[in-house]
């Protein structure tokens, strides 16, 4: 994995490159089937890419460093080698020809992950178009993305991504699972993408709404949500009335169903 014939790995790219070893066990976890198509975020030296691509009917990478998606092309030719930043990347436009929902795989880099995870929410098209995405995250995020109302670390991205998908850890690794080691921990985590379980009423207010509550998560509902419904030239209290809520609760308690409530009340 290491070797002299692999360009280096780049530290701006945040690059760690997974060990064979648990690159059986992430393929394994993901059981991938002859008639699937894959599409991998930034696929690195193809340690992913290869059993894979041996495996599915279709893997199409998308890979920002210029040297690894060429050295990837010639290693591979019958892969579909997108080079481009994947923030960037039309996914729509990329999954076009697709007939069946995609999978999606990746070893995301750590300072982008999130960002990468509202990308592929807002491309899963409730699972139409992306039908799981199974990825290396930081384990903090994983906590984060995985926390239940009431936990320390519930919060925003627990809600607006369990409001269109269903999350689970898959693995968990060590630093010593990659090359070279990050300093920190690292999770597996798989996502399945559906409809929303709650009808927020307009999607970037909920978006607004989340967001603008968790800057303040140690305050209750009530101070916590003032900033947020003047924006929108209401008061707190309306709001929390409205959505039969005890204002005297932390944010960090609420479920996705009452924070869609919330988001209701302020039409």
């Amino acid at each position: 994995m290491s070797g002299s014939a692999h360009p280096p790995a780049r530290k701006r790219f945040g690059q760690h490159f997974l060990e064979a070893a648990w690159v059986a066990k992430l393929i394994a976890s993901v059981a991938p089937a002859s008639d699937e198509t894959f599409l991998e975020v930034g696929p690195g030296r193809g340690a992913l890419t290869e059993p894979l691509a041996a495996r599915a009917a279709r893997v199409i990478a998308v890979e920002i460093d210029r040297d690894l998606a060429r050295a990837l092309s010639q290693r591979l030719p019958d892969l579909r080698v997108v080079c481009q930043d994947f923030l960037e990347t039309d996914l729509e436009a990329l999954l076009a020809d697709e007939h069946l929902p995609v999978r999606v795989v990746g070893n995301l880099p750590y300072n982008v992950a999130s960002p990468i995870l509202f990308h592929l929410l807002r491309a899963a098209d409730s699972g139409r178009r992306i039908r799981d995405a199974t990825v290396m995250l930081q384990r903090e995020v994983a906590d984060r993305v995985l926390a239940q109302p009431g936990s320390r670390e519930h919060g925003s991205l627990a809600l607006q991504i369990g409001l269109h998908a269903q999350v689970e850890r898959v693995l968990s690794l060590p630093p010593g699972a990659f090359r070279p080691p990050p300093k920190v921990r690292s999770a597996v985590v798989r996502f399945r993408f559906r409809p929303p379980v709650a009808d927020v009423g307009d999607a970037a207010r909920f978006e607004r709404l989340v967001r603008g509550i968790f800057e303040r998560p140690r305050k209750t509902l009530l101070n916590a949500l003032r900033p947020v419904a003047g924006a929108f030239g209401h008061s707190a209290p309306e709001i929390i009335e409205r959505a039969g809520l005890d204002g005297g609760r932390r944010p960090g308690t609420l479920s996705i169903q009452e924070m869609a409530r919330l988001s209701r009340a302020m039409l």
